[in-house]
């Protein structure tokens, strides 16, 4: 009884400074700080900010719309998006522009910040493209294979051979046995696609995903020599981030099924596992 009462009173003054001097048991551990987000919905965050993604020309329309998912899913975050040809983003990279996540329109432009020590961890393959042939709407020159573009007064643009689209396209020509002539090499895909949207070129050769994006501005002229130079698109964070929660939440989304929709949906294809 004596006990008790001791408890009693000592819990009274407890309280009244605001701290519990008796329990009926130990409390339980408390639990790790959670950054998963709510269940469910991939490349979700408890951490805000702002993250800077540096992505392919060709991704710009699915980046986007993923960009706007990202924030719309977690409150106090912004994405910054920065689009260019692979080849000029990795320069970047490397002459320290900052830059939180990385994605390229090949394997072989990432490598280079791999090969350098600017990648957290490695990077992960999210979806595949194929070249095609984007002419003006009706196809006036008549353009129906590969080979066509090498015909003598076609003004045909392309991508810079450093470029991805580029070197995709220097595949193609040894696999058809055709050398092309461009009047205008690109530094980006989307560079070529506005050559023909303006009736500056003739034909130019984009992926298939850009023919789709434009709709009605362009007309696509796909060719089977396009399966033998397939271009995988590999995303990461970039070493130097300070946003890495952040960063990989993102790089979660795009590779989720939330993002590979929004990819298939655009004409991107899906990596072999």
């Amino acid at each position: 009884m004596r006990a008790g009462k001791a408890c009693a009173l000592l819990l009274a003054a407890s309280l009244a400074a605001g701290v519990s001097g008796c329990s009926a048991g130990p409390a339980g551990p408390a639990g790790p700080a959670s950054s998963a987000g709510p269940a469910g919905s991939a490349g979700s965050t408890s951490a805000s900010g702002t993250i800077t993604v540096f992505a392919a020309a060709s991704l710009k329309g699915t980046f986007t719309q993923l960009a706007q998912r990202f924030e719309a899913e977690n409150p106090g975050t912004k994405v910054a998006l920065s689009f260019a040809g692979s080849s000029d983003l990795v320069t970047q990279i490397t002459q320290g522009a900052p830059a939180d996540v990385l994605a390229t329109a090949d394997t072989s432009t990432m490598a280079r910040l791999a090969d350098a020590g600017l990648l957290d961890g490695s990077a992960t393959t999210f979806a595949t493209n194929v070249l095609e042939i984007a002419v003006a709407p009706a196809n006036p020159a008549s353009i129906k294979s590969f080979n066509d573009l090498a015909r003598p007064g076609l003004r045909v643009v392309a991508c810079a051979h450093q470029v991805p689209c580029g070197a995709a396209a220097e595949a193609v020509e040894k696999t058809a046995g055709t050398s092309l002539r461009p009047v205008s090499e690109e530094s980006s895909v989307t560079d070529v696609l506005g050559k023909v949207v303006s009736g500056e070129a003739d034909a130019g050769l984009v992926y298939r995903t850009d023919v789709r994006s434009a709709g009605a501005k362009v007309q696509g002229v796909p060719f089977p020599e396009a399966s033998r130079a397939v271009n995988s698109y590999p995303i990461a964070t970039v070493a130097s981030s300070r946003a890495k929660t952040l960063a990989a939440a993102f790089i979660t989304l795009v590779t989720g099924s939330e993002g590979k929709k929004t990819l298939t949906d655009a004409g991107f294809g899906t990596p072999q596992p």
